[in-house]
């Protein structure tokens, strides 16, 4: 149990959707900085962010699904969602969320009671900055063929290997780190634990991975004997793929939220206002097409929505929005740059008339990974034709 000073607790999920949407909007007005609002940077750091970041934590509303005895809101999935579409429509910056999202619920659902104890107060507090050990080279979309081993000696671990396309680990001091405890097991799933490994330890070297835009979202990490305390392995060894897979939960429907392609959309209407594109019927009708899958993305969203609201469980099919979302997502930003011409080339954020902007080249180039990240497309067209449609595999 936390021994910090708990926030006023309150039971958000006894409120409607729409009182309890008023008044985290109302909030948020007052208390997220305005220099933050719809920052151009997708995933900042947490130096930049971290005005709001204790904001958050001070509201007691940093971790929205975390138990209120834990420092979160205790919100359900109905909440949980409106909780996210406001964040998006007002423009709330992207926090460092790998220790809210991810190692908090899994510590809060498996950790032992010394992992809550030690772990959650600084996650809330920020001391500790988390990034995700999943991914490697040669095992990212196929996880469980991970290589990076953890070898028993004593009371520690220690672990060799190496991850990659871990996102903003140089700006982390903590990683989940998924790694091999047993080589000889029948299923490769069968032999993957879960620890939890300080990157300030001797042997953990982070380099960054610059993307399109020269930003370091991305980077690769080398584990050289790292020893690791036997303690900080969550849940069973060896039973690691299955609690990798728990956390995910209702927020896989996230991937597939209607945000990204609704602000898109929103800059390419201001960008084709300013340049007249509106006066030429071919755009007019690509334009239309798109504010019509727009609307059916939301419209799918809702329906997934409504099974969760009601208690229900997501199926398979839920790979279906993030499909639709991300490749909308491209197209729109594809017509964006397209109306915004080679003046995109020159501009961070190509400047309107009237004294607005728009990052069209930002928007392109960002629309590019979630069609990767989160289980690529190619990975979800393989769920949806074997647990969806019975497709058989050869």
């Amino acid at each position: 149990m936390l021994t910090q000073a708990m926030p006023e607790q309150q039971d958000w999920n006894a409120l409607t959707d729409e009182d309890f949407r008023a008044i985290f909007r109302d909030w948020v007005d007052q208390n997220c900085p305005a220099h933050l609002r719809f920052m151009r940077k997708q995933r900042p750091v947490f130096d930049e962010v971290a005005e709001w970041y204790h904001a958050l934590a001070r509201k007691g509303w940093l971790s929205p699904v975390w138990p209120q005895e834990y420092g979160g809101m205790g919100l359900n999935a109905a909440k949980h969602i409106v909780y996210v579409e406001e964040w998006a429509r007002l423009g709330c910056p992207r926090i460092p969320d790998h220790g809210i999202g991810l190692t908090g619920p899994l510590l809060i659902e498996f950790g032992t009671e010394e992992q809550k104890d030690f772990f959650l107060p600084r996650i809330l507090s920020g001391e500790h900055v988390w990034s995700q050990g999943y991914s490697e080279p040669n095992a990212g979309s196929d996880l469980a063929s991970l290589r990076t081993s953890a070898v028993r000696d004593g009371d520690e671990f220690i672990i060799n290997g190496q991850k990659i396309w871990t996102t903003l680990a140089h700006c982390a001091n903590w990683i989940l780190l998924l790694a091999r405890t047993d080589k000889e097991a029948a299923k490769p799933q069968n032999g993957i634990t879960v620890l939890l490994v300080d990157l300030t330890s001797p042997g953990v070297v982070v380099r960054t991975i610059p993307n399109l835009r020269e930003e370091a979202d991305f980077c690769e990490v080398f584990f050289d004997n790292v020893r690791v305390p036997a303690k900080n392995v969550v849940g069973e060894v060896n039973a690691g793929w299955a609690l990798a897979k728990a956390v995910l939960g209702h927020e896989r429907i996230f991937l597939g939220a209607p945000s990204r392609p609704e602000y898109a959309l929103t800059r390419l209407e201001m960008l084709a206002e300013d340049r007249g594109a509106f006066d030429d019927p071919a755009f007019c009708s690509r334009y239309a097409k798109l504010r019509l899958d727009l609307y059916d993305l939301g419209s799918a969203f809702e329906r997934f929505a409504k099974v969760l609201r009601e208690g229900g469980t997501l199926g398979a099919d839920v790979s279906v929005l993030k499909l639709f979302c991300t490749e909308l997502y491209q197209r729109i930003t594809e017509e964006t740059l397209a109306v915004a011409g080679e003046e995109a080339r020159f501009y961070d954020d190509l400047p309107l008339g009237d004294g607005g902007h728009v990052d069209a080249m930002n928007l392109f180039l960002d629309a590019r990974a979630p069609a990767i990240f989160g289980g690529s497309n190619e990975i979800q067209r393989n769920i949806l034709a074997k647990a969806v449609l019975g497709l058989p595999s050869r």
